[in-house]
């Protein structure tokens, strides 16, 4: 039984054995083939992406030789040469006006009338003071004329001694005290003709009249309404003495109020008009600033020609003022001053399996700059020479915002320089 249990046992070993060899030929191959797999990828990878290096395509622009104007823009509002705030001096009900909006109205005019029977009653008063005044001089002339001659009989009665030193001083006191009372009734009489002149003035005032000649630009007053001038004066209509001849008053920043100056020219729009553009002339530049959400401007007067009245005062315009004007120079665009090609670009989709095996330079280790350092004094401008971008030192003068003036580098009109890159073209 043991022979044959020993047998048995052996039978099934061999037969496990035998089995568990296949079992790991059956587990080895997978791992075979995906070694194989990444042999082939790795080989794809090196022999299909070697080091692809993209052209690159730049954009130029050509250096061109013109005029260039140097121009600080401004904006601000149009208003009239001479305006003018019609109000009124007396307290009143307004009892009729003459005049509306956008009327010609001519100097002294009557715009506006007040009720006038307060005034009225107040000029009737002033002259029965007047009047009452000046029968108290008559008053006063009779008595000093009465007391002259009282003092002439005293003083006779005293050379021929037949009044006595007491009466003459009585005479001489009441002779004087006359002549005072008749120079208090004349005084009387200017101040209550002074009165008198004040309240016809006041009554003169009740009719609102045009201080110039002009057009009604507003009106701020109805009939049965009530104005009360106590403590300021209420603004009853704004004139303008002249539309044809306007002014622009335009805020300067002070980064260029240093190039603006009177006689200068300068163009403006206004929003009414977007197509037109009107000529002016600076007239006057303030040495005042104002200073409004932190920004400092100075105020600067523009005379304005507006013969066809197609300017109305309030609009808001924007100014451009002409402060120098450079004839035949060498313009760049501002782009190429701007401008500065990498030194080398190497394009990849992405990271491939290839740049991951590579080692790379540790992060902390120092690289070459990608781009060109520009000098301090100048600037550079960017030309191709052989294919490659080369530097043009050249110095820079004055600028419009869009072209720059520059001269030295040897560059001639009709030269192109670097403006931009078209990334992915020209791949070879």
């Amino acid at each position: 039984m043991s022979q044959a249990g020993s047998r048995a046992d052996a039978s099934v070993a061999e037969r496990i054995g035998l089995e568990g060899g296949a079992s790991r030929r059956r587990r080895r191959w997978p791992w075979w083939l995906g070694l194989m797999i990444v042999g082939v990828v790795v080989a794809g990878f090196v022999l299909i992406e070697p080091s692809r290096e993209d052209g690159l395509a730049f954009k130029t622009a050509e250096v061109s030789r013109g005029d260039l104007a140097v121009k600080v823009t401004a904006t601000g509002k149009l208003q009239p040469v001479t305006q003018v705030d019609v109000g009124t001096e007396v307290s009143g009900t307004i009892q009729s006006v003459g005049v509306d909006f956008n009327d010609r109205v001519k100097r002294g005019q009557v715009m506006a009338k007040l009720d006038p029977e307060q005034s009225q009653a107040k000029e009737r008063q002033s002259a029965a003071a007047l009047t009452l005044a000046k029968a108290g001089v008559d008053e006063a002339q009779a008595t000093a004329s009465e007391t002259a001659s009282k003092l002439r009989r005293t003083r006779d009665l005293i050379a021929k001694r037949l009044a006595s030193p007491e009466e003459l001083d009585t005479a001489e006191a009441a002779a004087e005290r006359a002549v005072a009372a008749l120079a208090v009734a004349r005084a009387k009489v200017d101040q209550a003709q002074a009165q008198l002149d004040a309240d016809r003035r006041t009554l003169e005032k009740t009719l609102i009249r045009s201080p110039i000649d002009g057009i009604v630009l507003n009106r701020i007053v109805e009939p049965g309404q009530t104005v009360a001038a106590s403590l300021q004066t209420p603004v009853l209509f704004t004139l303008a003495e002249n539309l044809t001849q306007m002014e622009l008053k335009v805020d300067v920043d002070e980064a260029d109020v240093g190039q603006v100056r009177e006689g200068q020219e300068a163009d403006f729009t206004v929003d009414a008009y977007p197509s037109r553009t009107f000529p002016a002339i600076i007239t006057q530049v303030r040495f005042a600033p104002e200073t409004i959400n932190g920004v400092v401007t100075f105020g600067a007067l523009l005379a304005v020609d507006n013969g066809d009245l197609s300017l109305r005062p309030g609009m808001t315009a924007t100014a451009d003022i002409l402060v120098r004007e450079e004839r035949g120079v060498l313009l760049v665009p501002n782009a190429a001053l701007r401008f500065t090609p990498p030194r080398q670009e190497v394009k990849t989709s992405g990271p491939n399996l290839l740049s991951m095996l590579l080692p790379r330079r540790p992060r902390g280790a120092k690289r070459e700059p990608e781009v060109a350092e520009k000098k301090t004094t100048g600037a550079t401008l960017w030309v191709l020479r052989a294919g490659e971008p080369a530097p043009v030192e050249v110095q820079t003068g004055f600028t419009d915002g869009a072209m720059t003036q520059v001269s030295g580098g040897d560059l001639q009109a009709g030269a192109r320089v670097l403006i931009g890159m078209d990334r992915g073209e020209g791949r070879s």
